[in-house]
């Protein structure tokens, strides 16, 4: 994808559409980001100590986008789908699934699960207003929040995936 074809959020919207739209500009960008990179280059840690990937990243914004938008949201019974390997502990202590790479990980069926949990995620959103409240630590959270949460994390993150590109094969920019 282009910088030209990554959606643009609007200038001027009404709230949700711009909640929505900043949101989809961070999921382009990180689409952008691990396109056109071979296997290899997905599962390059480049940015020692840091054991981030570009694959790892997709797994776990394929899992971001399940727990908040299917499991907070819809409070629905999605468990994980990228598991820590066997005996794997968990991956680095205290942090979210899909950071693990199992041997027989592929981009394509990482994308696939990712595009999947944003389609589902964009279902789950239409049918409900910013203001909707779900159940979240034995308090309530909107809609809305969950948007804001999400931008900022994909924000973060496409963050690593531009350090990540650039030491993997020198691409910078969007």
């Amino acid at each position: 994808m282009s910088t030209s074809e990554r959606p643009m959020p609007p200038l001027v919207a009404d709230e949700r559409t711009s909640l929505e739209s900043w949101l989809d500009f961070y999921r382009a960008t990180l689409a952008q980001k691990c396109a056109d990179l071979p296997e290899k280059g997905l599962r390059e840690a480049s940015a020692a100590p840091s054991p981030i990937t570009l694959l790892g990243l997709l797994q776990h914004l394929a899992e971001v986008e399940r727990n908040w938008f299917r499991r907070v949201l819809a409070q629905e019974d999605a468990p994980p789908v990228f598991a820590p390997p066997a005996g794997g502990g968990g991956g680095a202590e205290g942090r979210d699934g899909g950071w693990d790479l199992a041997e027989d990980a592929t981009y394509e069926q990482a994308l696939a699960r990712w595009e999947a949990e944003v389609a589902r995620a964009r279902q789950n959103c239409a049918v409900r207003a910013l203001d909707d409240t779900s159940p979240f630590m034995g308090a309530q959270v909107t809609l809305r929040w969950i948007y804001t949460h999400m931008i900022g994390e994909y924000a973060r993150h496409c963050g690593h995936a531009d350090l990540v590109r650039e030491r993997v094969d020198g691409r910078t920019g969007v």
